[in-house]
């Protein structure tokens, strides 16, 4: 048996497995709920419950009184539901996604590696304890501080999964130590640890637009998690990936992505190369491409993930075909690396 729990005022709805809790099924779905304590002691994630039955289980009064009971509310870390169908309120501003607080040197395996593009190697970290928790589009930061690797940031590949594995995608730098020890170094079986989450390139589960996602080099990553995401929940919006490489070779998660749009009929994606002519590809910059993809964006949620010059670029070029700045978001790679070697540059980054 499973429950349907309803979000009002939208109407849109998630399922929840027997025995699950209300939390836990929003968060499976995507969905960000605040909470702290997830044991019914905090009162970080009191809702109103509009309709339906749910067992609350045991919680302190001082997170939930006896007068907000009989009000309806309940904590939806511990509450299960009990009927078919349970109705929850869930306005705008709570449902926007709340930062999970870092976590220091999480103890992950790298259960698989493999070169997805020409200088792109792709991680499966597979974590030891507990599974990392974050929200798609946020990164961690990897390094070895016993072989002198010096911490680097790296967004998510994925979204979160029940195993807690991650992907990272970390494309080589003639300049950088860390990735060439990602690339050289770095074996399947080894041990590694992290820092994050950070970053708040995050997705808002209450957008009811379409969504363009822009992407160069390994600004891929954070979008195919974001997708990933949105897919899952059962988004049902236009999604459109513009993927910008500078060659065939350059480009990755194409399998991936042609799943998707034959899985999903609403979402698509394109590529377009930016040195060189090949059938099957656009060909030209993002600014050249896109007006001929998607002409008008009045109506769109943007994000946009790369290097700075790539991101200012798109930025410049959704505002013309009227983007509105509060619907756009963007994530420049080179200000989060350099950001990462610092402890103040480990907090929210975005654009």
């Amino acid at each position: 048996m499973k429950s349907r729990i309803v979000l009002h005022p939208s109407g849109k709805s998630v399922d929840c497995a027997l025995g699950d809790t209300v939390l836990g099924a929003l968060e499976a779905a995507g969905y960000a709920l605040p909470n702290n304590c997830r044991a019914g002691a905090c009162g970080e994630c009191k809702l109103r419950v509009r309709s339906g039955d749910f067992d609350q289980g045991v919680v302190l009064d001082m997170a939930l009184s006896p007068e907000e009971r009989i009000a309806g509310y309940g904590l939806m870390c511990m509450a299960k539901p009990v009927s078919e169908e349970l109705v929850i309120e869930w306005v705008s501003e709570d449902a926007r996604p709340k930062l999970f607080s870092p976590r220091q040197s999480v103890l992950f395996v790298v259960v698989h590696k493999s070169i997805c593009a020409a200088r792109v190697a792709e991680l499966h970290l597979r974590p030891v304890g507990p599974a990392l928790r974050y929200w798609p589009g946020q990164y961690v930061t990897l390094g070895d501080d016993g072989a002198g690797v010096p911490y680097r940031a790296y967004s998510m590949a994925n979204a979160p999964r029940p195993d807690g594995e991650i992907v990272l995608q970390v494309a080589r730098s003639d300049e950088g130590g860390t990735s060439a020890w990602v690339h050289d170094t770095l074996e399947v079986g080894e041990q590694v640890k992290i820092n994050g989450p950070y970053g708040s390139f995050v997705g808002d589960p209450t957008v009811d637009t379409p969504v363009l996602c822009l992407a160069a080099g390994t600004g891929l990553a954070p979008v195919l998690a974001l997708a990933e995401a949105a897919l899952r929940r059962g988004f049902r919006k236009p999604v459109t990936v513009l993927v910008s490489a500078r060659s065939a070779a350059d480009v990755y998660g194409r399998g991936m992505l042609s799943w998707w749009h034959a899985r999903h009929r609403h979402f698509s994606y394109h590529v377009t190369l930016t040195r060189e002519k090949r059938e099957g590809y656009h060909h030209g910059r993002v600014d050249v491409v896109l007006p001929t993809l998607l002409p008008d964006l009045s109506r769109h949620t943007v994000f946009a993930a790369g290097s700075p010059e790539f991101v200012d670029s798109c930025l410049a070029t959704v505002r013309k075909l009227g983007a509105q700045d509060a619907l756009i978001h963007s994530e420049g790679f080179y200000h989060q690396n350099a950001l990462a070697d610092e402890a103040s540059g480990l907090s929210f980054i975005n654009g």
